[in-house]
């Protein structure tokens, strides 16, 4: 690499290589260690965080299957309620399975 787009490197000296340093560095070839270790720290802050979220998804996820089985569950135990008895002359809603209050008399 004795030659860099068409400029020997070799004849320009400390000045042509402190170019070329600072040529690399504005044009993000070249980036400083600090720079290079907060970019990897964030990128492991970024995944522990995704992680994380993840884990507390798949709780949330268990759980509503287990409160989706446990209403399943009291939809069936209510359709299996035998029907309340009707009073007569009263009409009773089809979904209201309170017994109906006995008729007060004098």
């Amino acid at each position: 690499m004795s030659e860099l787009l068409g400029i020997n490197i070799v004849d320009g000296g400390s000045v042509a290589l402190l170019a070329l340093v600072f040529l690399y560095v504005v044009t993000g070839r070249l980036v400083p260690r600090k720079t290079h270790e907060d970019a990897l720290a964030d990128r492991d802050n970024w995944k522990n965080a995704f992680l994380q979220s993840e884990a507390a998804r798949q709780v949330e996820h268990n759980q509503t299957s287990e409160l989706l089985e446990m209403a399943r569950l009291g939809g069936h135990l209510l359709a299996a309620l035998p029907p309340t008895p009707q009073a007569d002359g009263e009409e009773v809603n089809p979904g209201d399975r309170m017994a109906a209050a006995p008729p007060q008399g004098p």
